[in-house]
């Protein structure tokens, strides 16, 4: 299971927020390539890199941080947050993504969804599925939907999408505890998808956990941060897996 360590950028700044609520905003550290090189440093390979600012408006914002880290690192970064046009996603691509991030763009827009999903392949595209009380949430969280979250993923299943990131919302940024009964049940149902986890992740336990069920990758964001687990402990997972 890849460990996937989180940046999200709000201000250029690297923060957390707790159930996607922006008033909740705490400072970790002002420069978030000083973050990432720590990050490779102990042995991580990955990293999920959110653009706030973007996932609250219209476009991408925070390429500039991107670029930054993707050419002083060689961590392999997915990228996530405001990507809703043509242009945005060039210019992820262009600024050293990896892979792409689609949510918001995959409930509101489809259309363009699935023309991306043609264009770039489904090893560089993940469907967004966060979900807050198992309906899809858009916007940064800040807009609720009435699709429910398995029968979504299933449906872009069928077209191609092969990476999924699902958030818990209620349990993003609590430390307490991943959603396991919602991972075990899209898995059960979809266990073709490469489901990575997000949400929740406090214990290296909780790793363990998400493991036995089939979870493709963990993203770890708070519980770094609150030194929860740490660095060292991550790098032992790695070379145990």
């Amino acid at each position: 299971m890849r460990i996937i360590p989180a940046i999200d950028i709000i201000n250029g700044k690297c923060v957390r927020l707790t159930k996607g609520d922006y008033n909740t905003q705490i400072i970790y550290n002002e420069d978030p390539l000083e973050v990432a090189k720590e990050f490779e440093a102990n042995g991580i390979q990955y990293l999920h890199l959110v653009d706030l600012d973007g996932a609250k408006s219209s476009k991408i914002h925070n390429h500039k941080i991107l670029e930054k880290i993707a050419t002083r690192t060689a961590l392999y970064i997915d990228f996530g947050g405001g990507i809703k046009s043509d242009e945005d996603i060039r210019i992820a691509y262009e600024s050293g993504a990896k892979q792409v991030t689609g949510g918001s763009i995959a409930v509101k827009n489809p259309d363009l969804f699935q023309k991306w999903l043609k264009k770039y392949g489904n090893e560089k595209i993940i469907l967004g599925a966060d979900t807050d009380h198992g309906k899809i949430s858009t916007n940064g969280w800040l807009e609720a939907s009435e699709m429910d979250v398995i029968p979504f993923v299933e449906a872009y299943q069928k077209k191609g999408i092969k990476y999924v990131i699902s958030t818990d919302i209620a349990k993003d940024g609590m430390l307490q505890g991943p959603s396991l009964d919602l991972y075990k049940e899209m898995l059960i149902k979809l266990p073709e998808i490469n489901l990575i986890a997000s949400g929740g992740i406090t214990t290296i336990n909780d790793l363990e956990d998400l493991k036995k069920l089939g979870c493709e990758g963990a993203i770890i964001g708070k519980a770094i941060y609150e030194n929860r687990i740490s660095l060292a402990d991550l790098t032992k997972f790695i070379l145990n897996d």
